[in-house]
């Protein structure tokens, strides 16, 4: 076959991969009502079905290159990703609460390293002056299927059934072995077979990621350090992810390899990767509150606030690799976090009276830094850390980008809610009836509710309710603005970082033929 169609096949299928995991976050969430009805589960109890998924996804991400030195790119692949088509399958079928939970924190395993598996292989199988476009084809599944997610799970699950977002994992994911069994070549630049498995070092990881994806997921609605559960769970995450570094940069076969972040220019990118996944995914969180709980746009709406942002990412992220073989990779990093920067402060000049297209313009331009910006950093990150290594590198790089996006969410949504109370608090001692302006409105409201046939009482009762509504929702506006500038400077400390980086990627081509080793496990 001509190599080029057979990398165009392989492509294809580790981009289905992708977006099938990704996918898997956010297509959920819409769904979690209509579960909750069918499996007769309390409010606080449907929403294991997301943080059951977040820990085992966060808990396999980073063990990801020992997995691949225990079985192989090719073979873990496809256990991978038979198992996420399987337990797709069980989630969309489940009869009780428990077993969907169950089902879905199976899943979470299964696909946590599909993620950096496509990524490592799109490196391993393009040659190098090809891999920034590879990059971009298998960034578009990273950007996008967040974006269309919850769009696709509420027509789903409207139009269908919730069990439907599940199922539609199993043709994809079918399709997606058979391309691999068939297309995908098995890797030549793999390190040795693991000998031993370090017990102690994967149970350090398995409770610290585990203990720390509950609290940033859970930690919000428990009101944070308030709830015990949260305060022990911090302390067990701290020790845990301490001891795990400690033991993993002695132990000579470690689950996680630390040592990649001894190239300086993948230790920088990995650090920036982080910063900006706090600003990524706190807008996607911050957008589409706000266009629903002040602008009053409905969940369809608010979507197509988002969607012209996904376009434009599109649109960068081929332009971004064709420059990276022409233009120094550090200045179109720049050129991306300043735009983020730009776009953020558009958002924080919007007032309440803004059209749709006020609010989608930001979006727009956002979603060109971000094409601008995660095309050359993963690039650039990679190129530097050498094939052998491409799968530990890649798997902490992932592990990397999705912390820095839970904690964002995490950050976000708590200081929404903090800022809006203080706001508030600020706010409410300015009205007063003995001003004025107040008063008039007052009466004017009093007036409006007498008009529509509630006594005097009732109606003053209506007004005062009426205007601690103006004020909650003008703190609450405030809040988001607050916001909206802390990620404005999240994208422009970033740009230090990046001149910390390699001028030029430093890219090796893998060796023509390397033997691995057969796996000998000790336990």
């Amino acid at each position: 076959m001509n190599p080029g169609v057979r990398r165009a096949i392989v492509a294809a299928t580790m981009m289905m991969a992708t977006i099938l995991v990704i996918l898997d976050v956010t297509i959920a969430n819409v769904a979690l009502d209509h579960m909750r009805g069918t499996l007769s589960a309390a409010v606080d109890e449907i929403t294991w079905v997301l943080t059951a998924f977040l820990v085992a996804n966060a808990i396999s991400v980073p063990i990801t290159g020992w997995l691949t030195d225990l079985l192989g790119r090719k073979r873990l692949f496809l256990v991978a990703t038979v198992a996420f088509t399987l337990t797709s399958a069980a989630a969309g079928a489940a009869p009780s609460l428990a077993f969907i939970v169950i089902a879905r924190f199976l899943q979470g395993l299964a696909g946590g390293p599909l993620v950096p598996l496509s990524q490592a292989t799109m490196m391993e199988t393009f040659p190098a002056s090809q891999r920034g476009m590879a990059m971009a084809v298998w960034g578009i599944g990273i950007m996008f299927a967040p974006i269309v997610g919850p769009t696709l799970g509420g027509w789903i699950t409207d139009n269908w059934s919730w069990r439907w977002v599940f199922y539609i994992n199993v043709p994809v994911g079918a399709a997606a072995v058979v391309l691999a069994w068939l297309f995908v070549p098995d890797s030549t630049t793999e390190r040795p077979a693991v000998r031993r498995i370090d017990v102690p070092g994967l149970v350090l990881l398995v409770a610290g990621v585990a203990a720390l994806q509950f609290v940033l997921d859970r930690g919000q609605r428990d009101d944070w350090f308030a709830s015990s559960l949260i305060v022990w769970l911090s302390i067990v995450a701290a020790v845990a992810l301490v001891a795990l570094v400690v033991r993993e940069l002695r132990v000579a076969e470690p689950v996680v390899d630390l040592r990649v972040l001894r190239h300086p220019t993948f230790a920088v990118a990995t650090a920036a990767m982080f910063v900006i996944s706090i600003a990524f995914y706190g807008i996607m969180v911050l957008s589409p509150l706000f266009t629903q709980i002040l602008m009053g746009y409905t969940a369809m709406l608010a979507g197509l606030v988002l969607a012209p942002g996904g376009l434009s990412t599109l649109v960068t992220m081929p332009i971004a690799a064709a420059l990276l073989n022409r233009v120094d990779p550090r200045w179109i990093i720049v050129t991306g976090c300043a735009v983020n920067a730009y776009a953020m402060y558009l958002m924080a000049t919007l007032t309440l009276e803004a059209s749709y297209w006020n609010v989608m313009l930001p979006r727009f331009i956002q979603g060109l830094g971000i094409g601008l910006t995660f095309v050359p950093l993963s690039t650039v990150a990679l190129s530097a850390v050498p094939m052998r290594e491409m799968g530990h590198a890649s798997g902490l790089f992932n592990f990397i980008r999705t912390s820095g996006g839970s904690i964002g969410i995490a950050m976000m949504s708590t200081l929404l809610q903090r800022g809006a109370q203080a706001h508030q608090a600020q706010l409410v001692p300015h009205l007063s009836l003995y001003d004025p302006d107040v008063w008039n409105h007052f009466q004017t409201l009093t007036d409006a509710f007498a008009a529509s046939g509630a006594d005097t009482v009732s109606a003053e009762g209506q007004a005062w309710a009426s205007l601690y509504e103006m004020v909650q929702r003008e703190a609450l506006s405030l809040s988001f603005i607050d916001n909206f500038w802390r990620l404005a400077w999240i994208f422009a400390a970033v740009i230090p970082f990046v001149l910390f980086l390699g001028r030029r990627p430093r890219i090796a081509e893998p060796p023509a033929d390397v033997e691995r080793p057969a796996a000998i496990v000790e336990a």
